[in-house]
């Protein structure tokens, strides 16, 4: 068994880090505008010219069910989707506000399609709600908010009271919680506690678990579903730790105790979570596996982003994305479920990665780079039973100690590697894996 005892949560997470990679959906008014999530705070943009994507809202091609198949075709065993991001506009019925898909021409409610599709295809299902609403009258102008550099902003904000806002919140995560069945995840987003502002506009103030009354919060969702996991990113810590938009090299640990923790690094396909037309940074397929390797090595998970158009489809881009964890998935994904990082006992060797099943019978290595005819794994000798590449089950031949090369004689080896014998040509996939079962 590998050894590695993570730091106790509130919620039971043991499905969760045996599953390892997870869809990230985030749909709004934002796909129409097509810049990127935060477009109303980036421009600025006027209440009046937003109400327009409001009222021209009509995604006629929205078809999770496609998306559902897509993702578990990709690998992927869970599933988180906005229901209401920054901007405000809701995707289910709720009773609390006019600002919801059904009051647009779309006419639906589409987180009930969305949790209908993706329970069909056996993924479990989690909803993403945004801590912030720059929509809401109660909700105070600060340095993230569009309002912030108007002439009047002071003005505006007088009068707001956020803790109408925080009941508002808890209202919408009971329909959320009520409505809609069992709900594997609950994902806020997000606190800045101490991103005030200065100069003239020192009256505005970052939000953080106070502003949120973030302890009735989680209270409720927990009341509503006992077994729901919970991101930290209310300003208390909950279940998992949410590293997003770089590439952990070691497990996440607690600042505090420095024990190991549950974190699930959060990544787009490209440089935006919303569905942006002309965004041009979009990952290269070897960068796609290398990421989901890299996170589970270093015992985390993977939740990938995909951003709808605003008429409802993945556009060509994330489609081929996704492919791309298929083709993978499809034969290597035993290198994923139910593993994590290797034990510190066994080193990869340069370029390489290992996981490592948690009942600790099987090591798995990734080659980012294919090298020529040999491999040396360091501390191997007399500890591998098999070796055979995980993509075709074809046997991989090994020595121990020293190559059995007439050119390799006065290497200089360890009597305790393991090197295995490579074909020329690396296998047709981005990147091969070899299972080492273990004695």
């Amino acid at each position: 068994m590998t050894s590695y005892v993570t730091r106790k949560t509130p919620g039971d997470t043991s499905w969760f880090t045996h599953d390892r990679f997870g869809m990230f959906i985030h749909f709004g008014l934002y796909a129409m505008p097509a810049r990127h999530e935060w477009v109303k705070t980036n421009e600025k943009i006027s209440e009046e010219h937003y109400d327009l994507y409001f009222k021209y809202f009509n995604p006629d091609l929205y078809d999770p069910r496609d998306w559902a198949r897509q993702a578990k075709a990709a690998g992927m065993k869970y599933v988180v989707m906005t229901t209401k991001h920054h901007e405000g506009f809701c995707l289910f019925d709720s009773q609390y506000t006019d600002y919801k898909s059904t009051n647009t021409p779309c006419g639906k409610d589409l987180i009930k399609e969305y949790v209908d599709a993706f329970r069909a295809e056996g993924l479990r299902v989690g909803f993403y709600y945004s801590l912030i609403d720059w929509h809401h009258p109660d909700f105070p102008i600060d340095v993230l908010h569009p309002r912030r550099d108007d002439a009047d902003a002071f003005e505006q904000s007088q009068g707001r009271d956020m803790h109408k806002y925080a009941e508002y919140m808890r209202n919408q995560v009971t329909e959320l919680l009520t409505n809609y069945g069992k709900i594997d995840i609950l994902w806020f987003d997000f606190s800045y506690d101490g991103r005030d502002g200065d100069g003239a506009q020192s009256w505005m103030k970052g939000k953080g678990k106070n502003d949120w009354e973030a302890d009735k919060l989680i209270a409720t969702a927990r009341s509503l579903q006992p077994d729901i996991i919970i991101d930290n990113r209310t300003d208390i810590e909950q279940d998992l730790w949410t590293p997003e938009q770089y590439q952990p090299v070691k497990w996440v640990t607690h600042q505090e105790t420095g024990e190991l923790v549950t974190w699930e690094a959060c990544q787009t396909f490209s440089g935006s979570w919303g569905y942006y037309r002309d965004e041009q940074t979009w990952k290269s397929p070897e960068m796609l596996i290398r990421m989901l390797v890299n996170t589970v090595s270093c015992g985390g998970n993977l939740l990938m982003n995909v951003g709808p158009t605003s008429r409802g489809y993945l556009d060509y881009r994330a489609e081929e994305a996704l492919k791309v964890y298929a083709d993978w998935m499809k034969y290597n994904s035993r290198s994923i479920y139910g593993c994590t990082m290797a034990e510190p006992e066994f080193t990869a060797p340069a370029d390489c990665r290992y996981t490592q099943s948690v009942d600790g019978s099987r090591l798995y290595l990734h080659m980012f780079a294919y090298p020529f005819a040999h491999l040396r794994l360091p501390g191997l000798a007399g500890k591998v039973k098999y070796a055979q590449f995980l993509h075709d089950g074809s046997e991989v031949l090994y020595t121990e100690g020293s190559i059995d090369h007439f050119s390799a004689k006065d290497e200089n080896g360890d009597a305790g590697d393991l090197i295995l014998y490579l074909p020329p040509v690396k296998p047709h996939t981005l990147v091969p894996v070899i299972e080492l079962i273990l004695e």
